[in-house]
């Protein structure tokens, strides 16, 4: 296969919102079509947290699930699980042992999630980025889709690839693993908070009203547009820092709608709050009613999710075993 190859992935923590959406799987949509896309569900980096077992394993099937609602055809790309692949924790321990540990001190999300965690804090959470470069680097990926928070960890992937394996274990010009680029998703990128236009909406926010669930049904979606944060001003803008809410609700107005910045500031540019918000109200119920409805019908045929899923394992399994043998050969394993 000639394409240019590109990986992506979620967490399976709890549900999936508008922000993964609209920042990230749309844009894999866009993508499958020029580049031979693998997706798969995170789902080892979810436990580098507190996490709920019994709730795991649903998650994990509601997220592919998702993928392929939102518009993630299985027949041109690869949808499959992390932890059916075996190579991702067996890569891992290899890098691990040639990752300076300085380098991943200065991460900044391990930072701020460990000062949340406290003396509870986990290897994992401060491993997970080298668990991160595994997953990239073991599919020989062209290009990474990734938000401006994201560009660190592949910056690590690039540099353990390049600085710890190939330099020290590669022979002439021949690579060990490739060297991914980051393909950075501008539009839509950063989704922030319905309470905070500073913050990014997150799935792990305790306050429900931050986010827009992509199964929220209409008259929760209602409840959390009327509540959500603005501001004094008449007249929705982009780009006015003072103005953070109406910054992000008008881009999501932009974008559920498919009008574009430009159509979308000024239809609204001179509309006060009260008329705002039920319009956008509707545009997301509308925007939201298809993937809904293709979620609903597929999570209750577990044949088909579980052929797209054994299909899409295939396809890893061969790539990732290609790329573990030659990394294992080059590091001296018997084979």
């Amino acid at each position: 296969m000639n394409q240019k190859r590109v990986l992506s992935g979620v967490q399976p923590t709890g549900a999936l919102h508008i922000g993964n959406w609209l920042g990230a799987i749309r844009n894999w949509v866009d993508l499958q079509n020029d580049y031979e896309t693998l997706v798969c569900v995170v789902d080892l980096h979810a436990i580098t947290v507190p996490h709920d077992p019994t709730s795991l394993a649903k998650d994990t099937l509601s997220t592919a699930a998702l993928y392929v609602a939102c518009g993630m055809n299985p027949n041109t790309c690869s949808i499959f699980i992390q932890s059916h692949i075996k190579a991702h924790t067996e890569l891992c321990w290899l890098l691990n042992c040639v990752t300076p540990l300085n380098w991943m001190e200065r991460m900044i999300q391990f930072k701020e999630k460990a000062l949340k965690q406290g003396d509870n804090v986990s290897i994992g959470l401060l491993d997970y980025p080298v668990l991160m470069a595994a997953d990239i680097l073991l599919y020989d990926s062209d290009f990474v889709p990734v938000g401006e928070d994201q560009k660190q960890h592949l910056e690590l992937a690039r540099d353990i690839a390049q600085q710890r394996i190939n330099s020290r274990f590669g022979k002439g010009e021949n690579e060990i693993l490739k060297v991914p680029k980051p393909l950075i998703m501008s539009e839509g990128s950063k989704i922030m908070s319905l309470c905070d236009g500073k913050n990014k909406m997150s799935k792990s926010d305790p306050n429900e009203n931050s986010r827009i669930s992509l199964l929220d049904p209409p008259e929760i979606i209602k409840k959390k547009i009327k509540r959500a944060k603005t501001d004094a001003h008449m007249g929705l803008e982009f780009g006015n820092i003072e103005r953070p809410e109406a910054d992000n609700l008008l881009g999501i107005y932009s974008l559920v709608t498919g009008l574009g910045r430009d159509k979308a500031s000024d239809e609204c540019s001179a509309m006060g709050w009260g008329m705002f918000k039920p319009i956008l109200t509707d545009a997301v119920i509308n925007a939201l009613e298809p993937i809904q409805k293709k979620y609903s019908d597929l999570i209750k045929d577990r044949c088909e999710l579980n052929r797209i899923l054994t299909e899409g394992e295939k396809r890893a399994q061969e790539i990732s075993e290609s790329t573990l043998k030659r990394v294992k050969d080059a590091l001296g394993f018997l084979n």
